[in-house]
C-alpha cells in the first residue's frame, strides 16, 4: 500500500470526518484527505486526479453514497469506494455492493475502516499487477509475431536484395570511372543498404538475429563513424568527439554498437531542428552497488555517453522510450524501432542503458558496456577494391531463387568458372550423377530449399567425395537455419545478401584452402533422404 494514501471524503458532519480521520490515523494509515459536500465538488477533486480511494456517507442530501458509487463505477471504475453510514440496513449494504461498493463501514464501528482501506487498496494494487503481467504478456506475443513475420520475410527480402545489390555491381563494373551514371548507382545503392538495415532492426529486437561479439575499443568504433556522423547531422549541428584516455575494452558486435551510435545520434539531429551540440564521449566508469540502478551489476564498464542540447523529453516519454514501434516523430519521419534496438543489442552485450533528459534541457544516454580484459579482436582484411578473383574450376550453384541463381551464375561465369546449376538439393543430385567431365571442386548452395534442402544435398555428396568443399548461402536467420540443421561454428557460410566481390573473393578462399571447412550435424528432426537416382 501507498505510503501516503489521497482520499476524497463525502461527508456533510464535520465531526464524523474527524472520527474517521481519527481512525485512519490510529491504524497507521497515513493519508491526505480532501472533504466535499456536494455533487460538483466531488466530481471536481475527481477529474484533479491523484485520488487513490473514495469514502461516502451513504445518506447525504442531493447526492447520496448510491449516487456516488454509480458515478464512480461510470466514470472512475479503478478507484474503489466505501460507504462509511450512521446506520445503513441489510438491503441498502446489499444493493451498494452491487452497485459497485468496494465495502461499507457503520459509523459506530470504525475499527473496521482501517481493514477495509487496506483490502481495498490491496485489491487495486492486485489488479495492476495483474494489468502488467497482461500487457507483458501480450507484448510478448506481438514481439513473437513480429519476430516470426520478420524472420519469414527475411529470406525472400534478403535474395530481392541480392538481386538488386549484384546486379547493381555488375553494372556499376562496366561504368566508366567518370559516368554520371554510377551517381544513380550509389543512391540505388543507399536504397538496398537501408531496406536491408531495415529488416535487421527488426530480427534484432525480436531476438530472432544473434549477435556475433569480438574484442574491441569503443574509441576505435566511434573515429571511424565521424565522418559518416557529420554528414548525417547536416551543418547545423556542432559534433564534439571526446575519447577516453586508456580506455578499456568491451565485447560487443562492432557493427551493431555503430548502429546504436547512430540510432543516437539522428534521435539526437531530429531533437534539435534548428541547431545545437551534440557530444560523445567515453570513459571507464566503476560502479558500486545501488538500489537505483537495479538492471547493473557492480563492476567495471566502459561507458559511451551520447548528449545533446536539443528538445529533451517528458517522464512519460523517457518512461516509453524503449518500447517497440513508440515514436514521438511524424508518420514518414520514424519507425519506433530505433531505440528498441538499441536497448537490445546492448541488453545482449551484458550492459545497460540509462537516460537522463528534462523538457527544453536537453538529453544524455549512457550505454554502459562491461569491461573486459582480453586483447583486441584482429580485425578481418577489408574486402579487396581491384578486380575481382578468378578461377577455371568447375562448379555446382544450387539456389531456389531463380533471379539469384542467374545472377550468382553470371558473377562466377565472369571470372572464368564452368558452372553446373540447379533448383535445389535433390535436383543438384540428379546434376552430380548425370555430370561427365572434370570433376566438381565447390558446390555453393542455399540452405533452406524445397524438396531437399542444403544441409541434405552436403551429406549424400559428401559420402561420394570426401573433399568436396560446400559453401552455404542463406537469407534465414540463425534460429530459421537451426530448424532444418545446424551449422557449426568454422563452416564455409556466406549470409545473403551478398556482393558480387563476396561471393567471388569466398569462392577463391575456399578453393584455395583458405575458407574454412563445412561441418554440419544432421538436422534436428530429419526425414528419410529420397534416392536422387528416382
Amino acid at each position: 500500500m501507498k505510503t501516503l494514501l489521497k482520499i476524497l471524503h463525502l461527508e456533510d458532519h464535520p465531526d464524523d470526518t474527524a472520527l474517521v480521520q481519527s481512525a485512519l490515523k490510529t491504524a497507521g494509515i497515513t493519508c491526505a484527505t480532501t472533504c466535499v459536500q456536494s455533487r460538483a465538488d466531488f466530481v471536481a477533486a475527481l477529474e484533479g486526479g491523484d485520488i487513490d480511494l473514495v469514502l461516502s456517507d451513504h445518506s447525504l442530501p442531493g447526492f447520496d453514497g448510491l449516487a456516488a458509487t454509480e458515478l464512480m463505477r461510470a466514470r472512475w471504475p479503478e478507484i474503489p469506494v466505501i460507504l462509511v453510514s450512521g446506520m445503513m440496513g441489510e438491503e441498502q449494504a446489499i444493493d451498494a455492493l452491487k452497485n459497485g461498493a468496494t465495502d461499507y463501514v457503520l459509523k459506530d464501528r470504525l475499527v473496521r475502516l482501517a481493514p477495509a482501506v487496506r483490502r481495498a487498496m490491496q485489491e487495486v494494487e492486485s489488479r495492476a499487477d495483474r494489468r502488467q503481467l497482461q500487457a507483458q504478456f501480450i507484448e510478448a506475443q506481438k514481439m513473437e509475431v513480429i519476430g516470426q513475420l520478420a524472420a519469414g520475410i527475411a529470406h525472400d527480402f534478403n535474395n530481392i536484395l541480392g538481386v538488386i545489390s549484384g546486379n547493381l555491381d555488375l553494372i556499376t563494373f562496366e561504368l566508366a570511372e567518370d559516368s554520371p551514371l554510377r551517381e544513380y548507382a550509389e543512391e540505388i545503392r543507399h536504397a538496398s543498404e537501408r531496406a536491408a538495415g531495415l529488416t535487421r532492426q527488426l530480427l534484432i529486437f525480436s531476438r530472432k538475429e544473434t549477435i556475433e561479439p569480438v574484442v574491441l575499443d569503443l574509441n576505435e568504433v566511434v573515429q571511424k563513424m565521424d565522418k559518416m556522423l557529420r554528414r548525417v547531422i547536416g551543418e547545423v549541428i556542432v559534433l564534439t568527439l571526446v575519447p577516453g584516455g586508456q580506455l578499456g575494452r568491451v565485447k560487443a558486435d562492432a557493427g551493431y554498437v555503430g548502429q546504436v551510435v547512430l540510432n543516437l545520434v539522428v534521435n539526437a539531429r531530429d531533437a534539435m531542428p534548428h541547431g545545437g551540440r551534440l557530444t560523445l564521449s567515453t570513459e571507464n566508469v566503476l560502479l558500486e552497488a545501488n538500489a537505483t540502478r537495479a538492471s547493473a551489476v557492480a563492476g567495471e564498464y566502459v561507458m559511451l555517453q551520447v548528449s545533446d542540447t536539443g528538445q529533451g523529453m517528458t517522464a512519460e516519454v523517457k518512461r516509453r522510450l524503449f518500447e517497440p514501434f513508440f515514436t514521438t516523430k511524424a508518420a514518414s519521419k520514424g519507425t519506433g524501432l530505433g531505440l528498441a534496438t538499441c536497448h537490445n543489442i546492448v541488453q545482449q552485450c551484458g550492459g545497460f542503458i540509462e537516460v537522463q533528459s528534462e523538457p527544453g534541457q536537453g538529453t544524455t544516454f549512457k550505454i554502459y558496456f562491461p569491461r573486459i580484459d582480453q586483447p583486441l579482436t584482429v580485425a578481418a582484411a577489408p574486402a579487396p577494391t581491384g578486380p575481382l578473383p578468378r578461377g577455371t574450376e568447375r562448379l555446382l550453384l544450387v539456389e531456389d531463387d531463380q533471379s539469384l541463381r542467374i545472377m550468382a551464375r553470371r558473377i562466377l561465369q565472369a571470372q572464368g568458372y564452368e558452372l553446373l546449376t540447379a533448383a535445389n538439393g535433390l535436383e543438384a543430385l540428379q546434376v552430380v550423377n548425370q555430370h561427365q567431365g572434370p570433376p566438381i571442386r565447390l558446390v555453393v548452395t542455399d540452405v533452406v530449399m524445397p524438396q531437399m534442402g542444403g544441409l541434405a544435398m552436403a551429406e549424400w555428396l559428401k559420402a561420394t567425395d570426401p573433399e568436396l568443399k560446400i559453401l552455404f548461402t542463406s537469407g534465414y536467420t540463425d534460429e530459421a537455419i537451426a530448424k532444418h540443421g545446424v551449422l557449426d561454428a568454422g563452416m564455409a557460410f556466406l549470409p545473403k545478401p551478398y556482393t558480387p566481390a563476396m561471393l567471388a573473393g569466398k569462392v577463391r578462399a575456399m578453393l584455395d584452402g583458405r575458407g574454412g571447412t563445412a561441418i554440419f550435424r544432421k538436422p534436428v528432426a530429419p526425414n528419410p533422404l529420397p534416392n536422387p537416382l528416382i
